[in-house]
């Protein structure tokens, strides 16, 4: 009995010493978040939801009500100013919507990407995800090595080349639309021009014919699970530790190692075909195994990089052209004086001609700008980040080193001390001698670390719309919503239904 009664007293004393420890863990998280609070409180921003977690349940609310948080940015911007603090417990956020602090930071390498954000993306519940792609790597001796193999594969000049496979992928959306206005079905354009997106990456850069918009695939599934399961990653901290998540983190390891496997596959397979003589397509992916072949040395990492790369470039590129192409045509459907004048250049430059050359691309300046336009209110990937590792001084307020800045496009393009009427769909805006937005418009991101991929995107999206514009009509379904859905990404939450008609050519 007395042994039972020490072992019970021994344990009584084991508790009320982990209580104890753990008391004073809390005590002293808290002295180090009122030490956070003293060194930025100076810095504007809303007033926190309590002192321990901060603004955490306001961005929690917003997600939850399915919101769009970048509208409470741009809100807590026209508040609070260019400078603004977010706390997410411990963590400080700085928003920071002053061109000239975009232009310092953006445009220097001695800034470096989020760190955060890379080890959200670099996997998904231990499943290896975007890895150290050119959008998540943080090293700048490692970026820089990617993307020099990368750079000329996306040049312009080789994209020139390219056309053809443009003119191939987008045709099978016209064959698509003609049977959807000759059936006198509703579609969604959004489904659609995720299918075409995807077939052009697949054809252009890896000289794959998926042709969605006919066949089934596991590809865009895989896609759209990888991307919610990214944005649950980023805005849920405990999201994996629920039980009832359990099935859905399932489907999203599955996805991306679908997607990972093939991308693999598709490179090894061009590889052997290249060294064993082979003829192989001239595409991106053969451009890129040729310049690392050229690099001094290739590590077991840099090998799978180029998965990584395969990974940001097939669901970054095809995600974001395709909400581009669908936030156009929502909005030119709205506006029918834009769509008669782009369509006017349209037949101006192409007229009857099925193939889109290279030259005409140029020649379609008003469609440019109102892709362009298009991008300034709906940037599907709105926003980019840096940590900031010393001291600096924005728009007259100190910034102490140890946070992250947030650069947002979004905010920046509905601002009006950027853009008058910020909120009307105006393409004039850029028009050529219209004065060029001075670093509050960067949807592709800009400096150094812009997107690699940002003259692909706009080639395929410039013909895609040239070939719907030239041949079809269209009109919205009654009763839909234009509200914006953010699943990581910015996207029509509708999917735009529309009607679609062949054009009459001889009115």
């Amino acid at each position: 009995m007395a042994f039972f009664c020490m072992i019970l007293s021994w344990g009584l004393h084991a508790v009320i010493f982990l209580i104890f420890v753990l008391f004073i863990v809390f005590l002293g998280y808290c002295l180090y978040v009122k030490y956070i609070h003293l060194k930025y409180d100076h810095i504007p921003g809303p007033p926190r939801d309590s002192f321990l977690f901060g603004h955490v349940y306001t961005v929690r609310m917003i997600f939850q009500r399915d919101e769009t948080p970048h509208d409470t940015l741009l809100k807590w911007a026209e508040i609070y100013g260019p400078v603004y603090r977010l706390n997410l417990m411990h963590i400080v956020q700085i928003n920071v919507s002053c061109p000239e602090a975009t232009k310092e930071i953006m445009m220097s390498l001695k800034y470096k990407k989020d760190r955060f954000l890379h080890n959200k993306l670099f996997s998904m519940f231990g499943q290896r995800f975007l890895g150290n792609s050119l959008i998540t790597v943080v090293d700048n001796d490692h970026w820089y090595k990617q993307r020099r193999i990368m750079d000329p594969a996306f040049c312009g000049l080789y994209l020139k080349g390219l056309m053809g496979t443009f003119n191939e992928v987008a045709e099978k959306l016209m064959d698509k639309l003609s049977e959807v206005s000759d059936n006198k079905t509703e579609v969604s354009m959004r489904r659609l021009f995720h299918c075409v997106t995807m077939d052009a990456i697949a054809k252009v850069a890896f000289g794959v014919d998926s042709n969605l918009l006919q066949n089934t695939s596991p590809f865009p599934q895989a896609v759209e699970t990888s991307l919610k399961g990214m944005a649950c990653n980023m805005r849920f901290m405990f999201f994996q530790f629920n039980p009832k998540n359990r099935p859905f983190i399932r489907e999203v390891r599955e996805a991306c190692r679908l997607l990972r496997t093939s991308g693999a596959q598709w490179i090894n397979d061009r590889r052997a075909a290249m060294q064993n003589g082979d003829d192989v397509p001239k595409d991106i992916l053969t451009h890129i195994i040729k310049a690392a072949g050229e690099e001094e040395s290739m590590t077991p990492e840099d090998e799978e990089c180029m998965v990584d790369n395969f990974m940001g470039f097939l669901i970054a590129g095809q995600e974001t052209i395709a909400s581009q192409l669908t936030f156009c045509l929502m909005e030119l459907a709205r506006h029918p004086d834009i769509l008669e004048k782009v369509k006017k250049e349209v037949d101006d430059v192409i007229g009857m001609k099925q193939d889109i050359s290279y030259d005409n691309l140029g020649n379609l300046v008003y469609l440019s700008q109102v892709l362009k336009e298009t991008l300034r209110l709906y940037p599907p990937a709105p926003g980019t980040s840096r940590d900031l590792l010393v001291d600096l001084v924005i728009d007259g307020i100190k910034i102490p080193a140890g946070v992250t800045c947030m650069f947002n496009t979004y905010v920046t393009g509905r601002l009006d001390r950027f853009f008058k009427d910020p909120l009307t769909f105006d393409p004039d805006r850029f028009h050529p001698d219209a004065p060029k937005p001075y670093y509050c418009y960067f949807p592709f991101s800009i400096g150094p670390r812009s997107c690699v991929g940002k003259t692909f995107a706009q080639m395929e999206a410039k013909v895609v719309m040239a070939k719907l514009l030239q041949r079809f009509d269209f009109n919205l379904l009654p009763g839909q919503t234009f509200e914006i859905h953010d699943t990581g990404t910015l996207r029509p939450r509708s999917g735009v239904m529309c009607y679609m008609n062949h054009r009459d050519l001889n009115k």
